[in-house]
């Protein structure tokens, strides 16, 4: 998509764990340290891949096929942390506090180097927003602890749901008073943006190849079928003419 084609683009929403920022380093950098203090041993980078996959992803999974109640995401980590300290033999009864703060490791994720810098690029040109399974306490708290200077937080929250259900991109669209194809969605995922595009969103996807570690990604590959496929915000903002 050329410049003068994206002049009717008016807002960015954005998937956040994964996209803007780093959850996976985030994580295992809390849980070690919480290790180190309560004197547990354990495969860190391991417990966080099951807290995120089997704990996040897994649970939203169980609350689309109504086997849980909505839970908010903070609620979904809660219940996999507890189930993961449990069979370390950590006394989590006895710490509640303590498993409190590191389950609000989630709000202290650390962004992308381009995050922040590449947020404010676009900004300048477009109402710039978070469209992401966190609830609006997380992303609000992440975004003072990582500097991400939104104009909005939205969140599959508000409509008491998950992405990729389709009422979180429509409401998203309400909320900002916009069509559809008036805004860009921006993830590093393609289901995110497969869903977004099925109701008539712009589509951007992000390169993150290190989001489940160094190991874990792919090459890139500029023709996906999304109407921007960059390597950094960076390059997104300067596709669509950002000073």
């Amino acid at each position: 998509m050329s410049i003068e084609s994206s002049a009717e683009i008016k807002a960015l929403t954005f998937d956040v764990f994964g996209t803007v920022v780093d959850w996976r380093s985030s994580i295992i950098g809390e849980l070690s340290r919480f290790g180190e203090e309560y004197a547990l041993t354990a495969d860190w980078a391991g417990i966080a891949d099951r807290w995120r996959i089997e704990g996040y992803i897994g649970g939203i999974k169980l609350v689309s096929e109504q086997s849980l109640p909505f839970q908010t995401a903070d609620q979904l980590h809660l219940r996999m942390l507890e189930i993961l300290l449990h069979e370390l033999d950590f006394p989590v009864e006895n710490n509640t506090e303590a498993v409190r703060h590191l389950n609000q490791a989630w709000h202290r994720l650390h962004p992308w180097p381009d995050s922040s810098t590449g947020l404010d690029r676009l900004k300048t040109n477009f109402v710039i927003s978070t469209l992401s399974n966190g609830n609006v306490a997380l992303l609000t708290n992440m975004a003072k602890f990582a500097e991400l200077h939104w104009d909005v937080i939205l969140s599959a929250e508000i409509v008491g749901s998950f992405k990729p259900t389709p009422d979180c991109y429509r409401n998203a669209a309400k909320l900002l008073d916009l069509k559809p194809e008036q805004i860009l969605m921006v993830a590093a995922h393609e289901g995110d943006l497969k869903a977004a595009q099925a109701i008539g969103f712009k589509t951007a996807y992000v390169f993150r190849p290190d989001e489940m570690g160094p190991d874990g990604g792919k090459g890139f590959d500029p023709d996906l079928p999304f109407d921007y496929v960059t390597r950094d915000f960076h390059e997104l903002a300067t596709a669509l003419g950002c000073s």
